[in-house]
């Protein structure tokens, strides 16, 4: 005899638990959405919210500025649409959201560990504290120099909450870096089901108990982690986007601890975190210093570039590396003169390549480096953090400007010496004046390296 009810699909509930969703953007069928709300398998909200003032409802946006009014072709109305969140589908007054409060998708306890790696003393101290901490359900912020082993420290965290069935969130301000931690985590965690969430990324089947996202990606998370790691804390956007703050808070589960790991916490980030829940590591894994920036100045660089020639002493630079077959990467301070310069460095080796935040090609010309198929990068900060590449040297074009603040410059000179069979290379500062910010990146480097070696 054939069961003539409905049964609810698991991947509309593996997909669904833990997101807040438009309702007109499901890829679900419209008869099993239906099915799942009128069994209250769905809380339906509106998209905007009128009162006690405008906000949305995915993102928490609340600056008028950022709601327009447009004739609704829907409603039939006047309808108000938040723009700070529009690129992953128009949220109005009209449209509705879906969160999950049906059946909990299945979670699984046997998660194995492969990482065969050991860690330094300061490593073990710092991943038993942080591991502690998750115990006591306590935030807990990890301060670590660049190169230090970040990523490594969190592997006995996410094992643990693993197995006790918690589900885990790596979030992250910048999509690259979510593209370095997805492969390493895919390879130590090998029975775990791990999703890559930032724009544009492909679709992933199963209900994930580990999430590696970019902080945007949270606004469309609800209540849906256990354990929730912000990396690189510190990097633009988060820091300046109060609603990628309210993200990371929205989806977690209320009593979740917020892991924070970063190389160049804010003062106000030590100030709340250094006498509670914190811990210091100053000095890289294969216990060697970090490689100090040189000042160089660069006078009239901009000039020089947009009348096609390239400054003799980057030049030089360049040329050093090229005979050497060391990899770079030029960190330029502005897109369009990045561009003004590429064929210029084209004209030195060919094979030079250009990457911005909107190269839709960035991810494969990172690879390119890595693979030595590329001998080097020209650059925004995009690639300040986050991406290692063994024997890589760098120089930052214009390191007087205002885009490159104190973390930045630590974060870009961190790139250098990562490599334990490379652990020095080059990190040049070209400048067209020194600015306090160059020196206090300089002034913290040498401090970070008297602290690991005192």
């Amino acid at each position: 005899m054939k069961y003539k009810g409905w049964l609810l699909p698991p991947a509309l509930r593996d997909f669904h638990e833990g997101r807040i969703w438009l309702k007109e953007h499901t890829t679900f069928s419209k008869g099993d959405i239906e099915k799942s709300i009128n069994h209250k398998y769905f809380h339906i909200i509106e998209g905007i919210q009128k009162e006690p003032h405008l906000k949305c409802n995915r993102c928490h946006n609340d600056n008028l500025q950022l709601f327009t009014t447009f004739a609704c072709s829907k409603c039939q109305q006047q309808c108000i649409y938040c723009r700070h969140c529009l690129n992953m589908g128009r949220v109005s007054s009209c449209t509705q959201l879906m969160i999950w409060t049906g059946p909990r998708a299945m979670r699984t306890r046997k998660h194995s560990l492969k990482w065969a790696g050991e860690f330094t003393v300061l490593q073990q101290q710092a991943a038993n504290e942080m591991l502690e901490s998750v115990k006591a359900k306590r935030s807990h912020l990890i301060h670590a120099v660049c190169g230090a082993g970040k990523t490594e420290l969190l592997f006995p965290t996410v094992h643990y909450a693993l197995q006790q069935g918690l589900r885990v969130c790596i979030a992250t301000p910048r999509t690259d870096v979510v593209l370095e931690l997805y492969p390493r985590f895919q390879t130590v965690f090998p029975q775990t089901m791990i999703h890559a969430l930032y724009g544009g990324s492909p679709k992933q089947e199963g209900y994930a108990q580990l999430v590696l996202a970019t902080t945007h990606q949270l606004y469309r998370f609800e209540r849906a982690f256990d354990i929730m790691i912000v990396d690189e804390a510190d990097a633009f956007p988060y820091t300046f986007d109060e609603t990628l703050q309210s993200a990371v808070q929205k989806a977690k589960t209320e009593n979740a601890p917020i892991m924070l790991v970063t190389a160049t916490p804010s003062q106000k980030l030590l100030t709340q975190y250094q006498n509670k829940s914190y811990s210091f590591i100053p000095k890289r894994y294969h216990n060697r210093p970090l490689p100090v920036p040189r000042f160089h100045s660069l006078w009239s660089y901009e000039k020089s570039l947009k009348r096609g020639k390239i400054p003799r002493k980057l030049k030089q630079w360049t040329e050093e590396r090229l005979a050497r077959k060391e990899p770079f990467l030029l960190f330029f301070p502005k897109v369009e003169l990045m561009k003004i310069a590429t064929p210029l460095f084209q004209l030195l080796d060919a094979n030079i390549m250009a990457v911005h935040a909107e190269d839709p090609q960035r991810k494969e010309k990172v690879l390119k480096l890595r693979h030595e198929e590329v001998p080097g990068l020209l650059t925004t900060t995009i690639l300040e953090r986050g991406i290692t590449i063994k024997n890589v040297q760098v120089a930052v074009i214009g390191a007087e400007s205002t885009i490159f603040t104190s973390s930045a410059l630590i974060q870009i000179a961190g790139r250098v010496g990562r490599n334990a069979n490379f652990t020095d290379g080059d990190v040049v500062f070209f400048h067209h004046g020194i600015t306090t910010e160059m020196d206090d990146a300089r002034t913290k480097i040498l401090y970070y390296n008297k602290k690991g070696f005192s």
